[in-house]
């Protein structure tokens, strides 16, 4: 026990729920992926199965160095990160590579793999709004704070909004409560919910009043967007996102209390995507209730417990860090978990550690590595406090 607490610092409550989450959603994925298996791999089932694991063990060596690492290093990248992050988002407008009709991915030369640079941006963003934040925590209510965390947020939101209005609108959610938390100026922060609030407004009413072969005229994401807004407020029950939801609420209702159990589920063959936007139907469809409650606990578990670092950290930088990655990652397993059970509308979230994928697990873990450092900073300040104190008693 205590050569396992040397090797794996930090906050032990995350590490359990790091292998909670592992652990499920290599189960879910490799059940969910049979159809695409045969579509795909020519009825390869463990392919799929091997590449996820493969990424989450790269991932999980990747939190395992970050979390040993001192986290202080992440002020320093939160700079050349955001710049970085911007450049690869204006590339992936330019040449990524379609997927569900959205250029969301960047080809990785030679690798024959592909990255989405918006799990680089929401990493980043977190990481610099907590450094601009720290550097002026005497005068965080200021005009200049908020411009200089704004301009971020805001060249993030635009570049990834045309193609993922998903994730942008939960990078801005995200963001506004970090800086809520972080004491920027109220007065701000309800000017800029309030522009926030008015946009999308506008652009619901917009996209309820004009026709589909408009929405079609106009191209990118458009139709797409008009299709998951009038399939929510009950006005398109023929699109595709309305038969997608109906499917995922077959799962969620088949489930019962413990499910069908692991690998039996039947909605995995007419669910597009159940092994990403739809992986939580999937859960719920095997392991019942309980399997659900399971994942909405760890995250929740997860928020908490990311308060209470952001209260026990000596530092704001640590603080505003540990909360805003805690608040980015739970926020995005709810909404995945609120389209899932039809009480939002489809949106294209997956679950951290949890859906298949590649980069977005190496960028989740590397969240989740973060965290754990500062959680095992905290300890060890603790621990150099309570040693002093015997010394001087």
């Amino acid at each position: 026990m205590a050569a396992a607490s040397q090797l794996f610092k930090g906050d032990r409550i995350i590490w359990f729920i790091v292998l909670i989450l592992s652990l499920i959603g290599v189960l879910a994925v490799y059940s969910a992926t049979s159809t695409l298996a045969f579509s795909e791999k020519g009825g390869d089932t463990e392919f799929y199965f091997l590449r996820h694991s493969g990424f989450l063990l790269l991932g999980l060596g990747v939190l395992y160095v970050t979390h040993r690492m001192p986290y202080q290093l992440y002020k320093i990248m939160a700079r050349w990160g955001i710049h970085l992050s911007i450049a690869l988002l204006v590339l992936t407008l330019i040449v990524g590579h379609d997927i569900n009709n959205a250029a969301r991915v960047l080809p990785i030369p030679f690798l024959n793999l592909t990255l989405q640079p918006s799990d680089m941006a929401k990493l980043f963003l977190v990481l610099y709004i907590a450094r601009v934040i720290s550097k002026n925590h005497e005068d965080a209510g200021t005009t200049k704070v908020f411009i200089k965390a704004l301009v971020a947020v805001g060249i993030i939101v635009l570049l990834i909004a045309p193609e993922n209005l998903s994730t942008a609108l939960m990078i801005f959610a995200t963001s506004m409560m970090l800086m809520y938390i972080g004491r920027v100026n109220l007065k701000y922060l309800g000017i800029l919910a309030g522009i926030g609030l008015s946009a999308i407004a506008i652009m619901v009413l917009f996209l309820t009043n004009i026709s589909t072969q408009t929405a079609r005229d106009l191209g990118g994401r458009i139709p797409t967007w008009k299709s998951r807004i009038e399939t929510f407020s009950g006005n398109n029950p023929n699109a595709e996102s309305s038969y997608q939801q109906v499917q995922s609420k077959i799962a969620v209702a088949t489930g019962g209390i413990f499910g069908k159990g692991p690998g039996h589920s039947t909605q995995r063959y007419y669910l597009p995507h159940p092994y990403s936007d739809f992986i939580y139907a999937i859960i719920v469809e095997e392991y019942g209730l309980f399997g659900g409650l399971i994942i909405l606990g760890c995250f929740l578990v997860l928020l908490y417990r990311c308060l209470k670092l952001m209260t026990a950290s000596p530092q704001a930088f640590g603080a505003l860090t540990v909360v805003g990655l805690g608040l980015s990652m739970s926020f995005q397993a709810f909404l995945n978990m609120g389209v899932a059970v039809g009480v939002l509308p489809v949106t294209g979230l997956t679950i951290p550690l949890v859906s298949m994928g590649g980069t977005s697990l190496l960028f989740n873990s590397l969240s989740f590595g973060i965290i754990l450092g500062i959680s095992r900073h905290i300890q060890e300040e603790k621990r150099k406090q309570a040693e002093g104190a015997v010394v001087d008693a």
